[in-house]
């Protein structure tokens, strides 16, 4: 049966205190457990129940919150973090070892995916005495419903993978990447109609060539060919003019068949560049838009472009028509955010002490609603991305 995302809005609809609500008994759960809809098969069932909100069928009885989870139920937006411990956060450890996890909006909880096989390098640096007021990156992108962690620096200042590590959220596994061209840090990154990009950054050390490369890796290109003729290759693209994009680990949003991206972050003076995927070529970013880029930006379904003026706390969408950015709403609990993920009609904003996560509803009609999505104790966070939930075999009834 064939599943595609729900296209409906991403249900982020609780809160933090959400998570305390009190457990309820419906009279109807003893019929659950038999069948789905009694005296109707279960694969007509699904179809169904395919059509009600999961926030509906979870709170009515196992069976069905079972069935949400399934792989056969078209899965519904959850919020994937990176969280490193707080304890390191803070200090100047070395290593640090990154946590993965996924917020249900259904059952307003965190989870940890899967870990990892050990032996994967997934210790990376993020913080050193010599660089004291600076975090040290580490960067990732959705894309194709899967998590693709792409850059880090290691303890010798070297980047830190030589081949991306991917999270498929409905399969639950993971796999490694193809090796990389050039492996690189503090590069340019950024996905767009299943293909991950990676352009500039360092590798070694400062390199002309590497500073101005483009790599581009389709993830998806596998699928329908034959073993034979399969590409899982990293494919070398048009160089950027110079090398001016390996200063910061900058966000390449996907955005109408085009990367937009700015070299560096908050309100300095900085320069915008767009890479046209269809030309193979750059291009210079449009005057208006470049003037509104102040803080991190995400595009909602590669048609619509957010960012917050990380100084102001002010959320603006872009109107390619006028070149303008129209104001959405301005709330202190945007002020110094981090890192932001737009889909399903939330944009999600990781908050400037890491400690919690902003959520947007955009698509409402106004005034545009906000809430918290507080972290689990002990962690900070790194990197936020929106991703189908997570498939189960079996879901706690409670």
């Amino acid at each position: 049966m064939s599943n595609p995302i729900s296209t409906t809005t991403l249900e982020l609809e609780t809160t933090a205190a959400a998570t305390k609500k009190p457990k309820h008994h419906h009279p109807t759960e003893e019929h659950c457990h038999e069948s789905l809809l009694p005296g109707i098969p279960d694969h007509l069932s699904q179809l169904c129940l395919s059509l009600v909100p999961p926030s509906k069928l979870y709170s009515v009885c196992r069976s069905w919150r079972s069935l949400i989870y399934s792989p056969s139920f078209p899965p519904f937006f959850s919020l994937y973090a990176l969280f490193l411990p707080a304890q390191n956060y803070h200090n100047h450890h070395l290593s640090n070892t990154v946590e993965f996890n996924s917020f249900d909006p259904i059952s307003s909880k965190w989870q940890p995916l899967p870990p990892p096989p050990p032996h994967w390098p997934l210790r990376f640096l993020f913080r050193h005495p010599s660089f004291i007021s600076r975090k040290l990156p580490i960067q990732s992108v959705a894309v194709s419903g899967k998590l693709v962690v792409l850059a880090a620096t290691n303890d010798d200042f070297l980047p830190a993978l030589s081949q991306p590590v991917v999270f498929d959220s409905l399969s639950r596994k993971w796999a490694l990447g193809p090796q990389l061209i050039s492996p690189r840090r503090w590069c340019a990154a950024g996905a767009s109609h299943g293909a991950v990009y990676v352009a500039s950054g360092i590798g070694s050390h400062y390199n002309t060539d590497v500073a101005r490369s483009v790599e581009k890796w389709d993830i998806n290109c596998h699928r329908h060919q034959p073993p034979r003729l399969r590409r899982w290759t990293w494919q070398k693209m048009g160089n950027l003019k110079d090398g001016k994009f390996s200063r910061d680990a900058i966000d390449a949003v996907g955005w109408r068949g085009k990367l937009c991206m700015v070299n560096v972050k908050g309100d300095a003076a900085k320069e915008g560049i767009i890479y046209d995927i269809e030309k193979d070529c750059w291009e210079e970013m449009p005057e208006g838009m470049l003037a509104g880029w102040r803080g991190p930006a995400a595009a909602m379904d590669e048609e619509t472009i957010y960012v917050v003026d990380e100084s102001k706390g002010l959320l603006r969408k872009y109107d390619h028509e006028r070149d303008a950015w129209e104001e959405m709403v301005e709330d202190t609990r945007l002020k110094g955010a981090l890192q932001m993920a737009a889909a399903g009609g939330r944009v999600c904003v990781s908050a400037a002490d890491g400690g919690s996560i902003v959520v947007v509803d955009v698509v409402a009609p106004p005034p545009v609603r906000l809430w918290v999505v507080d972290v689990p104790i002990g962690f900070q966070v790194l990197a936020v991305h929106i991703l189908p939930r997570l498939s189960h075999t079996g879901i706690d009834s409670e």
